[in-house]
């Protein structure tokens, strides 16, 4: 990463959301089901005429960059759209190859299956809302028991337990103290009621997130073919 004005790169300074440094020593990772190009592209169009219609610009116009239009809510980078299993928050460099193992034994025992996204909400509600996000249809459970075997797998290799029920969404925005947030939130709710995108779940990955400067980055560092 390059200051503005260096003239060489300086070391990577991980920020929070509020762009200020974040000092927690270890790399920000979870694991996560990557959504298909397929899901992708729905959300971007939908995206894109919500933004039009709060008269922020064009479909393929991205999200507005750092530091501009605080009152609107917050996109997040539309090329790097999931489904979060597990939110592991810094992680020191010595175990993070035990999560490549972690991944491959929870990938192990499920077979690849199909879910829909459709449908929109907020938490915690539309009146004042913390994010906006899609909702999952998972008819079989894979999702649930791809997540269930995440957990055991994580606890058996020295992670805490997790016993808050797994609640699947596909977030699109982050809208806290947004004053234009719950409008904002049921164009998107009426837009995406009539949506229903299937896909094909086949791999769960490892990623670490990269925040501060704009939309938060997801970098995948290992993943694995669900072959139950």
């Amino acid at each position: 990463m390059t200051e503005p004005g260096a003239g060489a790169p300086g070391p990577f300074v991980r920020r929070g959301r509020d762009g200020r440094p974040d000092l927690e020593p270890g790399r920000r990772l979870f694991i996560a089901v990557p959504v298909a190009a397929t899901v992708s592209e729905m959300v971007e169009e939908l995206v894109g005429r919500i933004r039009v219609a709060e008269g922020e610009g064009g479909p393929g116009d991205g999200p507005p960059g750092p530091g501009r239009q605080p009152h609107r809510v917050r996109w997040v980078n539309l090329h790097d759209l999931h489904l979060t299993i597990r939110f592991l928050g810094p992680t020191l460099d010595d175990r993070v190859e035990a999560l490549h193992d972690v991944v491959e034994r929870a990938a192990a025992g499920i077979p690849a299956f199909s879910l829909a996204i459709g449908g929109a909400g907020a938490f915690p509600n539309l009146d004042r809302p913390r994010a906006l996000w899609m909702g999952v249809a998972d008819p079989g459970g894979q999702l649930h028991a791809l997540a269930a075997a995440t957990n055991r797998e994580l606890e058996a290799a020295g992670w805490s337990g997790d016993d808050r029920p797994y609640n699947p969404h596909l977030t699109l925005a982050r809208s806290d103290g947004v004053r234009s947030a719950p409008r904002v939130g049921r164009r998107l709710v009426e837009a995406a009621s009539a949506i229903e995108v299937w896909f094909e779940v086949d791999r769960l990955v490892l990623f670490e997130s990269h925040t501060g400067g704009g939309p938060a980055r997801y970098v995948p560092l290992h993943e694995a073919r669900l072959r139950g």
